[in-house]
């Protein structure tokens, strides 16, 4: 009798799973989401990231809060979502960087605890910005054809700022040196804003750096803008021309994005990335993304998933022709 009873609980419990499962795929959600990033809070990605959870709050009507979790190159946070319940409720808010960063490891053919392609699932694009190139007001250039010029003239002689070893910057900027074939060296440093002083100097001649951070310095004149490094031009910069309009078939975007745990049901992953839509097409995130420089996007998993790869294969193609670049980093 006890054998018939667990039998027909065990029935009732197999059978009644899908209905539960889709029940709270249905009401999903129906408690706080978590929203980590992998960098400090205040710094220029964890602002979009606020931005974006705040009108995600509203259009689904539960909280979406930002938790930050640095360290690790975000390797720590990013392993974190990954091992974390397939349910939609914990999601990964990253950048360019964690790309990069896979990227760099995959061609050095060192291993991560996760592996970003299998481990995580794209939901949506949330922001782009433009990386501009900048260099010292001391150059006698005013143009990317002639600052070209100048390094081919000179090589070896002129040297490139980044914000350390195997970042996004330096890949970046190790991309414009294989494209225009020029010899330029490189000089690591803590961060972009360490470099500034160098720049303004010229004891370093060119630096590839985010809109956002660099648009009051173009302004002022402090630096000079030569080019954008995306397919259009900044809203922020609308008289600096891109790569390809100076007459270098170069473009690199900077993007932030969110991906979910690579086993959360389509069904959530496709109402997240519908939400994210909605949210970043709202006129008043666009005007405050736009106030710091940053274009809104939200789009579908697939085009996520599409830029993903593309940026993978990308930055992992720089490090593969020179290994050497990245190595203690």
């Amino acid at each position: 009798m006890r054998k018939l009873a667990a039998g027909l609980l065990l029935s009732f419990a197999i059978l009644s799973a899908p209905a539960n499962t889709a029940r709270a795929q249905a009401d999903f959600p129906s408690r706080p989401i978590k929203m980590i990033v992998p960098f400090p809070a205040g710094g220029g990605i964890d602002v979009t990231a606020r931005i974006a959870a705040q009108k995600m709050s509203e259009v689904l009507g539960q909280q979406v809060v930002v938790q930050n979790q640095g360290g690790g190159g975000g390797a720590i946070a990013t392993d974190a979502v990954a091992k974390a319940g397939a349910d939609g409720y914990t999601l990964l808010y990253h950048s360019t960087t964690g790309i990069v960063h896979a990227a760099v490891n995959a061609a050095l053919n060192e291993k991560l605890p996760y592996n970003w392609m299998n481990d995580l699932a794209p939901v949506s694009i949330v922001t782009r910005f433009a990386p501009v190139m900048i260099v010292s007001p001391t150059l006698p250039v005013r143009d990317l054809k002639e600052f070209i010029a100048l390094l081919k003239a000179n090589p070896g002689k002129y040297s490139y700022a980044s914000s350390g070893a195997g970042t996004a910057v330096h890949l970046a900027e190790e991309l414009f040196r294989q494209k225009a074939g020029v010899d330029i060296v490189h000089i690591p440093y803590r961060g972009t804003v360490a470099a500034m002083p160098d720049i303004l100097t010229g004891r370093v001649a060119m630096m590839i750096d985010g809109v956002p951070v660099q648009t009051r310095n173009i302004q002022n004149g402090t630096v000079r803008a030569l080019a954008v490094t995306t397919e259009t031009r900044s809203p922020a910069l609308p008289d600096v021309p891109t790569m390809k309009e100076a007459g270098l078939d170069y473009v690199v975007p900077f993007w932030t994005a969110v991906y979910a745990p690579a086993k959360t049901p389509k069904p959530i992953v496709e109402k997240l990335a519908a939400a994210f839509a909605k949210a970043m097409q709202s006129d008043d995130v666009k005007k405050r993304l736009a106030e710091v420089g940053t274009e809104a996007v939200g789009s579908t998993p697939a085009e996520l998933d599409a830029l993903t790869r593309q940026q993978f294969a990308l930055y992992r193609g720089i490090v593969a022709k020179n290994p050497a670049l990245v190595k203690g980093q």
